[in-house]
């Protein structure tokens, strides 16, 4: 049936006026059809065109239906009124959609007053108005939710946008602040160590293709089955040396310390420890001096994994640091329930410390 989902919407909008003429001109008497036919038509046929313009559409039928009553003509057609009322809940407000009701519901005591048996008036008008109150809570029910997975939507976007803003800063940031350190380093070694200026270089290759790699994979063009893929796999706690073996070449000493076994550890919930430490430790490699060192130290438990990074920089101020990268680290401890402590230690430096809290269920 996937063919069926192809189909333009006024296809469908076209079968029930189809079904209605057929209905007229195959159970009517020939004598009755010159009046039953035109009457179809004008409550049928404009219901092809009740997505484009529900209220014209339902503006045209409610007349046609006017006229039918003026006739004295009773047709199976009038479920036009209901579906075009529908239509005009669906995609109007309030004012029109109770507008909209009125105007039905005039039809449905003119009708009653007309063609009631026996004096009997509630009834079929308890009936009308059922169905009137039915198809106009319908349509407003569909548009509420299509509304609200219209806001739903955007919220998803917004948050990728977010989380792709975040990922995209992390990775340029690190890996160009890395690169600059790096290839600085060369130009000082060109002469007195040719071996350490080459060193550094191709070092700034490899960090500069796992830029590009992350930057891929933060854009959702990266595949599985590629080779840089597989070389460079997404960053998680294993990956902590490797960074830090980068930050060591660039020129910050960089002790790593990995307390409990990270295995049963989310991939997500590695990637935020990972880019928290990298955004932690690019900070100090751009805001402190030569002679810095740092140190991370990262507490794996059942369901919580601790991240702590500290420095030995100069005494600086909380204004002296801060930014986009401390605020992206923010949003993502705070995935995980976790709050950042970003600040300067008493005795000189700064600290990052963070707690992520993974339920049993997220590591199954």
């Amino acid at each position: 049936m996937r063919w069926a989902s192809r189909l333009p919407p006024m296809v469908w909008d076209s079968l029930l006026p189809a079904l209605l003429l057929l209905n007229v001109l195959t159970m009517w008497a020939p004598a009755e059809l010159p009046v039953a036919v035109p009457l179809t038509a004008a409550l049928a046929v404009p219901l092809v065109w009740r997505r484009r313009a529900p209220r014209t559409v339902f503006a045209v039928v409610a007349a046609a239906a006017f006229v039918q009553w003026l006739v004295g003509v009773q047709l199976p057609a009038d479920i036009a009124l209901l579906v075009a009322l529908y239509t005009v809940a669906a995609n109007s407000g309030k004012r029109v959609t109770l507008a909209a009701v009125v105007v039905v519901e005039i039809g449905a005591v003119l009708a009653c007053l007309r063609w009631a048996t026996d004096g009997a008036f509630l009834t079929p008008f308890a009936a009308l108005t059922a169905m009137v109150v039915a198809a106009a809570v319908l349509g407003v029910n569909d548009r509420t939710t299509r509304a609200y997975l219209e806001a739903k939507r955007e919220r998803a976007v917004t948050e990728e946008r977010a989380r792709i803003t975040r990922e995209m800063h992390d990775i340029v940031t690190h890996n160009l602040s890395v690169m600059v350190a790096l290839t600085d380093a060369a130009v000082r070694a060109q002469h007195r160590s040719p071996d350490k200026a080459t060193a550094a270089m191709l070092q700034v290759s490899e960090t500069g293709r796992q830029a590009l790699t992350d930057m891929r994979r933060a854009l959702g063009v990266l595949r599985p089955d590629e080779p840089d893929a597989a070389r460079h796999p997404l960053p998680g706690i294993a990956q902590l040396e490797t960074l830090a073996g980068q930050t060591n070449a660039a020129g910050l000493p960089t002790d790593l310390h990995i307390d409990g076994d990270h295995t049963h550890i989310p991939a997500t919930a590695q990637l935020t420890v990972y880019r928290l430490v990298q955004e932690a430790l690019t900070n100090t490699l751009k805001h402190t001096p030569a002679g810095t060192r740092a140190k991370v130290r990262i507490e794996c438990a059942a369901e919580t994994v601790t991240v702590d990074v500290t420095d030995t920089g100069p005494p600086t101020s909380p204004v002296n640091r801060p930014g986009n990268g401390i605020t992206g680290m923010r949003e993502r401890s705070a995935v995980y329930g976790g709050t950042v402590e970003a600040g300067p230690l008493p005795s000189g430096g700064w600290r990052v410390h963070t707690r992520l809290i993974f339920g049993p269920t997220e590591s199954a």
